[in-house]
């Protein structure tokens, strides 16, 4: 691995080494997070890479550019490059109602009533769900993590989105197919399971298990090979642990890295939420969708297809602010739409933040996160461990010093 001079690159390294002494400062001496590491790419090239903090809670051994990480949301682009490949194939397309490969969601209706014991009163959906509401969170489904419905309420009763204990892929399409919608697809936005039951076309067009799809399309081409559902026994002394905030206690060990529950094959392979990765790797995958779906000879996706996928979808041109149905999502919403896979930055002025139209990102849930600026040419992977990812602003304030430290 090489770090080329940021200089050349149109960066001044003195602002770029401020970012590490302030999360450093604000974030690490304080104990709010455990750890931190940041990647800053420009012309595809590496000009900024620190790591900071212990990657286990004995403080024996510092994180470095091999530790592994759990990447929860940030696998949400890779399922729709995996969707969009199999699109290029004419196997599957946007328009595509859901039902026609999932059969098990025919009918579903939208919620009227009922819950908490009661059953369920529906009323048909206005459109059938298209493959275009899964890709932009348009499908009515939601997350058990809301706490704001009857039908996260189900969800959560249902143990539907428990990766390693509960249910495999099938299964838990087969349970969405008896819980009622949120709204009607296209007609709100709300952050769901989309993604996973979009892991579940990808096996059933394909013919292939998520993991099996994954490894053989996306990850051996473009020697991501640090990238998986279940950390190899080899590779297990190099997974750090996890946090989540405690409302009482604090900061409080979610799972440890030498036990980790990602060590196992998850019953549920999750393409909304599933994958453990490296800022290296991850910057492989970033590299690909700035080379227009290309990296290092291996074409993934077709240009075209990478612009289609990094454009506004929601209806009308709308933006999150006024089609958001959703008491939490990953990102701000003034000025930001969502295309197939990403949320996309539509009006720089409401996001309140620098940035440029047309920059695309997301994050997970473990407040790691990515995002991708074609007009600056320039990338960031921030990769640390604690959830919820929306418990401090840093990705905000990355994305603000990042900017503020180019020439």
């Amino acid at each position: 691995m090489t770090i080329a001079e940021p200089g050349a690159h149109g960066f001044d390294a003195g602002r770029l080494a401020a970012i590490d002494a302030f999360v450093k400062e604000r974030y690490l001496d304080t104990g709010l997070l455990p750890h931190a590491q940041l990647l800053v790419a420009r012309d595809g090239e590496i000009v900024h890479l620190s790591s900071q903090g212990a990657a286990r809670e004995d403080g024996t051994s510092a994180i470095d550019d091999r530790s592994l990480f759990r990447i929860a949301s940030m696998t949400k682009p890779v399922t729709s490059v995996a969707f969009m490949m199999l699109v290029e194939q004419g196997k599957v397309a946007l328009d595509t109602p859901v039902h026609h490969v999932l059969p098990e969601l025919k009918g579903l209706g939208v919620y009227n009533g009922g819950g908490a014991g009661v059953p369920f009163v529906t009323r048909p959906t206005g459109e059938p769900m298209r493959m275009v509401d899964l890709l932009r969170h348009t499908a009515g489904f939601t997350y058990s993590f809301q706490n704001r419905s009857n039908i996260d309420a189900a969800y959560r009763e249902g143990k539907i989105e428990a990766w390693h204990d509960n249910l495999d892929l099938q299964g838990f399409v087969a349970a969405l197919g008896r819980i009622p919608l949120e709204f009607s697809p296209g007609e709100g936005w709300n952050y769901s399971v989309a993604t996973d039951v979009l892991g579940a076309v990808v096996e059933r067009v394909s013919g292939m298990d998520l993991d099996a799809y994954f490894a053989t399309r996306i990850f051996q081409p473009l020697g991501m090979d640090d990238t998986f559902f279940q950390v190899p026994t080899d590779k297990l002394d190099r997974l750090t642990d996890c946090w989540t905030l405690h409302p009482q206690k604090g900061r409080v060990l979610f799972d440890r890295g030498a036990a980790s529950a990602w060590s196992q094959r998850p019953r549920l392979l999750s393409g909304g939420g599933g994958l453990v990765s490296t800022a290296l790797d991850y910057h492989r995958f970033c590299r690909m969708l700035e080379n227009g779906g290309e990296l290092d000879g291996v074409r993934l996706i077709g240009r075209k297809t990478r612009d289609l996928m990094t454009t506004n979808h929601l209806p009308g041109g709308a933006d999150l602010a006024s089609m958001s149905k959703s008491l939490f999502s990953e990102t701000t919403n003034a000025g930001t739409g969502f295309g197939l896979g990403f949320a996309v930055t539509i009006d720089v002025a409401r996001s309140m933040m620098p940035g440029s139209v047309g920059e695309y990102y997301w994050g997970g849930m473990f407040s790691t996160a990515f995002f991708i600026d074609p007009v600056e040419r320039l990338h960031m992977v921030f990769m640390t461990q604690l959830s919820p990812s929306n418990t401090y602003p840093i990705r905000r304030e990355l994305k603000t010093m990042i900017y503020a430290a180019l020439n």
